[in-house]
Order: structure tokens, then sequence, then C-alpha cells
């Protein structure tokens, strides 16, 4: 493929990336905002959530859902989306929050006060797949909203970066468990890292298989009395 039909195949994939958000510009919304989440599944580290307002003209070749980007690609691409956006924000829960709320709560609460920070507030919200609540906006829930919808792509990217910012950070703090390299997430080398030194303080304990093992690390504590 040449390197203009490239471009236009590119421009065609961003199109239809704006079909949402143009639904809702012609009912007459003017401040349209993406939001999504990431860090439902690790072992480890917070849930972080982003919310963007795009320009109505915002077009960034590359721009997809952050699962189907590269690391590098993503950090190319998160300041081009902050620089261009109208306004963005993030949210990040802790896992003590996440083991006392559950992982759904708490991404939906991520995402509720990455939107409330805003600025301006936004008239209409596309999200990935839930539907928020304690909203007083019109919200469009969106399965695989990531890949569909280019306000939530950009919120997919920017949640994912500064996640994984907040991972490096940790991975000094406790390096014995590889987290700069999978963030958290069930690995081979997390979970071998798990049965050797045990849970740290940003382990998730009300997720598997950390549950079972301080469930039997407490088990195996004698008392004289």
């Amino acid at each position: 493929m040449t390197g203009v039909k490239k471009n236009e195949a590119e421009s065609q994939r961003l199109e239809k990336l704006k079909k949402f958000e143009d639904m809702a510009y012609r009912e007459g919304f003017q401040l349209i905002a993406g939001t999504d989440e990431v860090g439902r599944g690790p072992l480890a580290g917070p849930v972080a959530a982003a919310a963007v307002i795009l320009p109505r003209d915002f077009y960034l070749a590359g721009v997809n859902d952050s699962k189907a980007l590269s690391e590098k690609k993503r950090r190319e691409l998160v300041n081009q989306i902050k620089k261009g956006a109208v306004s963005w924000a993030v949210a990040l829960l802790s896992p003590q929050y996440i083991d006392r709320e559950n992982i759904l709560n708490a991404s939906r609460t991520a995402m509720r006060m990455a939107v409330q920070a805003l600025r301006p507030a936004p008239d209409f919200l596309l999200v990935d797949a839930i539907q928020i609540p304690d909203l007083k906006i019109r919200q469009l829930p969106i399965i695989k909203g990531d890949s569909l919808s280019v306000s939530i792509a950009c919120a997919s990217i920017i949640a994912k970066v500064e996640r994984d910012e907040v991972m490096q950070s940790y991975d000094y703090l406790y390096p014995q468990y590889g987290l700069g390299r999978h963030k958290g997430y069930a690995t081979r080398e997390h979970l071998l890292a798990l049965q050797k030194y045990g849970p740290s303080p940003i382990h998730r304990r009300s997720f598997e298989p950390v549950k079972s093992m301080l469930k039997d690390s407490s088990s195996e504590q004698i008392t004289l009395f």
C-alpha cells in the first residue's frame, strides 16, 4: 500500500471512529466527553479512569483502543491528545478502595470522578460498556467503545499511560515483583514473585490468588494461648 493510500485508509478509519460523536453533535450537544478505565484485572495497583473532551475537528493519526497500541505508540500519542483536547482529567482509586467497594464499583467511581473534573463540563458522555450512576449528564454506554469511539479511545490511552507511570513508580518501591514490566497483571513472573515474597501493601487483597495467600498465611500462625 502506498503512502497516499495508507493516509486515505487512516482518514477513513478515524472518520468511522467519530460516528457516535457526530451523532451527538447532530442532536445539538456541544461538549462531548469520552471516558474509559484501565486496570480492572491486575492483582496490584490502582484502577485508573480518564475522561476527555475533544474538539469537533480533532484528528490524530494512530488513535485506537489503548490495548491495540504498543507502549511506545501510546506515549507518542498521549501528549498530542492532551495538547489537542478541550479538557482532560484522570482519577485513580487505590487497592484498598477496590477491596472495600469491589472493582466494578471502583471503576464506575473513578470514571465519574474523572468526568466531574472536566472543565468545561460536558453535556454528553460516551462510556465504554457501562452506565455511570450519579451523573446528571446524558450518557451512552458503548460495548467495545474504546475501539468504536475516538473520545473513548483517547481516554483509554490517557488512563493507560497514567496508570503505567504509577506502576513504574511502585516498581522502585517493590522491585522484587517486576511491576514495571507487567504492571500488576497476573503474569508467570508476578505469580512466582508472589509465592516467594508474599503480597505487598499495594496488592489487592480481594483478588485471587492474593486472597488465598493471605488466608493461608493467617492460618499458619501458631498461638500459645
